[in-house]
């Protein structure tokens, strides 16, 4: 690969994200397209929890109505997250594959594979540290939802924890947050950061904040490598598949 001025890159490969970005053009309404997001998000968790109210006074998505069918509930907020940056990127971009280059491609498979083993290997290892320092975690609802039934309902929240969690926080996160930031030229390195560290406090998850950092710093890398979310998708379905096969294996 050679640049405009006829000079060999010494790096073809690597800053795709350069070559991307110029590609697809603005993402100004990047920044509205989360704030929105994450706003629908917040209020229908919120509206979840007035209709249902878990036992402490909230809604609980680790333990739902006994019907199985609506354990599916718990994944509406999440939707969200993904949907607002899809309608604006058909609404005011050029579609999903320009604006985020949503179809992975051979090397998305490539880097996302290697960054979502280094995201589970680096929480992995974030995780021992805290316990060490401060003793065991509370329980989550992760472990809380391994105490459930083997059902087909809860194979399917093993599924969208595998699956779609990652399109969805990744078009949110890496997608429109990233694009907006990068629309206004903030350097790479300082979106890496930013982004990683409100994919960390987003879930909501105290204990879990620095691990979730480690994590999304290293899934945040597929797509500063790429310049694709593809990429990024891979790497956090990578780093869910473990915690999403252990929720169905484990379960009685």
């Amino acid at each position: 690969m050679r640049r405009v001025d006829g000079v060999a890159d010494p790096r073809p490969a690597f800053w795709e994200d350069k070559l991307e970005a110029a590609r697809r053009g603005s993402l100004a309404w990047g920044f509205a397209a989360f704030f929105l997001g994450y706003g629908g998000y917040y209020l229908a968790v919120v509206v979840l929890g007035a209709v249902r109210p878990a036992p402490d006074g909230g809604f609980d998505p680790s333990q739902p109505p006994n019907t199985g069918p609506l354990l599916l509930l718990a994944f509406a907020p999440n939707i969200l997250l993904g949907l607002v940056p899809a309608v604006f990127s058909w609404w005011r971009g050029h579609g999903l594959r320009a604006d985020f280059g949503i179809l992975p491609r051979r090397r998305d498979f490539k880097i996302g594979l290697v960054c979502g083993l280094c995201a589970l290997f680096g929480s992995w290892m974030a995780t021992l540290v805290i316990i060490a320092l401060t003793g065991p975690p509370p329980e989550s609802d992760l472990a809380r939802l391994m105490q459930g039934d083997r059902t087909v309902w809860l194979f399917l929240f093993a599924l969208f924890a595998f699956l779609g969690a990652p399109l969805t926080e990744e078009l949110l996160m890496r997608g429109a947050l990233w694009g907006a930031m990068e629309h206004y030229r903030i350097p790479r390195v300082v979106i890496l950061i930013l982004t990683s560290v409100i994919f960390a406090l987003i879930h909501q998850e105290a204990w879990r904040t620095p691990v979730l950092f480690i994590g999304g710093l290293a899934i945040g890398m597929a797509r500063m490598i790429t310049g694709r979310v593809s990429a990024s998708m891979v790497a956090h379905a990578t780093n869910n598949f473990v915690p999403a096969l252990l929720l169905f294996a484990v379960a009685r």
